[in-house]
């Protein structure tokens, strides 16, 4: 028997035990990585797995077991006492397969697996040459190592209505982080990359290398007096407005009414001009699907068209709640129920270069880290720790850290503008992106 057979031999075992629905979800994949620290291999550690879970409904009653094997000798075991849970849990009126699962398409035009998995030297040779790089950049005191890993893994989704879906994926990657300075004013910075196939990835010594130039550039950071300024955020950071976003946006956080976002729903929000798009069959995108956790079909979508709000994110679940149709972003695992989640999302491109952002600056500041904190989903207030430069006259000058930035999500959103210079590297990207009036907190 293959997966999808055994996931349907399950559903046959919770059917005959009692449950008028069910869904069954197997995750398998075998990941490789390594650690390298100052010429040395530190930790190299190679997994494989399987996890099982079976979701069963009886009437509007909904129990959720897991299991790390899949012997069908089992089944039998695991649905009776998947079936026993439903029947003591209280009713969710809410809870049921999805109304919008259709058969799967084929998925090989996104172009998900890379054929060739790394060896174990081949992991180490990556990582070397990213810390090796890192090290020989003047300046650089020391190093907390460099990381190269390579990861497959496989999904398979059952549902009792008929729904049968597999998907698999590859993921490369490699990291840097270096240190610069002594004592108490040393400071560290990193560097990464990830992608589905190898060719694809970041040179590893030029991860090293901007690594190591990112904490060569934040020594001797002062601690400015507080001020309220533009604020631009580094791409690597302008990544968290977006997470603010989806927060307030998630389905699930709307229908309870927890989104400071939840009656904004088709007014403009952001500027005109601003696109935020979220795309599960971008090809190679590393959380590219043609189906979602629930066996919904995906598609691209403007989240934010033209700075209007046209959708949540939602799932059967939440979909039911609002009175509104599964977007196709349910996420899940197999010891959890769906929730909605984006897939690949970007903040689409300005027309402005980063140095043409911030020329009109005066005084203000630019983040390249973040910590702590965030959005308040409830009331939007938002606040969090930050470190980065401070603008002059249109130009990076000094160090700066301890500091807070604070301001309200709607504000921000609506004086958010984007520079020219998108890349897509991760799940979620962003250009570098300008914010007016925010309160930083300093001396």
């Amino acid at each position: 028997m293959n997966h999808l057979d055994r996931l349907s031999d399950l559903i046959a075992h919770a059917r005959a035990a009692g449950a008028d629905a069910a869904d069954a979800l197997l995750v398998a994949g075998t990941s490789l990585s390594v650690t390298r620290r100052l010429g040395k291999t530190e930790h190299v550690e190679r997994s494989e797995g399987q996890d099982l879970g079976l979701r069963v409904f009886i009437g509007k009653q909904a129990a959720i077991v897991s299991a790390t094997s899949i012997d069908p000798a089992g089944f039998a075991g695991l649905a009776e006492r998947a079936v026993a849970m439903a029947k003591v849990v209280p009713e969710d009126p809410y809870a049921g397969l999805a109304d919008t699962a259709a058969p799967p398409e084929s998925s090989q035009y996104l172009d998900m697996e890379d054929p060739s998995e790394p060896s174990a030297e081949d992991l180490i040779a990556r990582a070397a040459t990213a810390e090796e790089a890192a090290l020989a950049v003047p300046g650089v005191t020391n190093s907390e190592g460099a990381d190269a890993g390579f990861s497959r893994g496989e999904i398979y989704l059952v549902t009792s209505a008929g729904f049968a879906g597999h998907r698999v994926g590859t993921s490369h990657s490699i990291s840097a982080t270096a240190l610069v300075g002594e004592g108490t004013g040393m400071q560290r910075d990193y560097d990464y990359d990830s992608k589905v196939y190898l060719a694809d990835l970041d040179d590893p010594a030029a991860i090293g290398r901007s690594a190591a130039n990112r904490a060569l550039a934040r020594l001797n950071p002062t601690r400015p007096k507080t001020a309220k300024l533009p604020v631009v955020y580094d791409p690597r950071v302008a990544t968290s407005l977006l997470g603010s976003l989806m927060g307030a946006i998630n389905g699930a956080s709307v229908a309870r009414g927890t989104s400071f976002l939840k009656e904004k729903l088709g007014q403009k929000i952001f500027a005109s001009g601003i696109f935020v798009r979220d795309d599960p069959r971008r090809v190679r995108g590393p959380r590219s699907r043609v189906f979602d956790g629930e066996g919904t079909p995906t598609k691209a979508r403007a989240l934010i068209e033209d700075g209007v709000l046209t959708t949540w994110l939602l799932d059967s679940r939440s979909a039911r709640q609002l009175g509104m149709v599964s977007t196709g972003h349910a996420a899940r695992s197999t010891s959890g129920p769906p929730s909605p989640s984006a897939s690949n999302l970007w903040l689409a491109a300005g027309t402005v270069t980063p140095a043409e952002l911030m020329a009109d600056i005066k005084l203000g500041l630019y983040i390249t880290e973040m910590m702590g904190g965030g959005v308040n989903g409830v009331t939007g207030d938002y606040s969090r720790g930050a470190a980065g430069f401070m603008i002059r006259d249109g130009k990076l000058a000094e160090a700066v850290a301890e500091i807070t930035v604070a301001g309200h999500a709607l504000e921000m959103f609506a004086t958010m503008t984007p520079a020219n210079d998108l890349v897509f590297r991760r799940g979620t990207d962003s250009p570098t992106v300008r914010v007016e009036g925010l309160t930083m907190a300093g001396a």
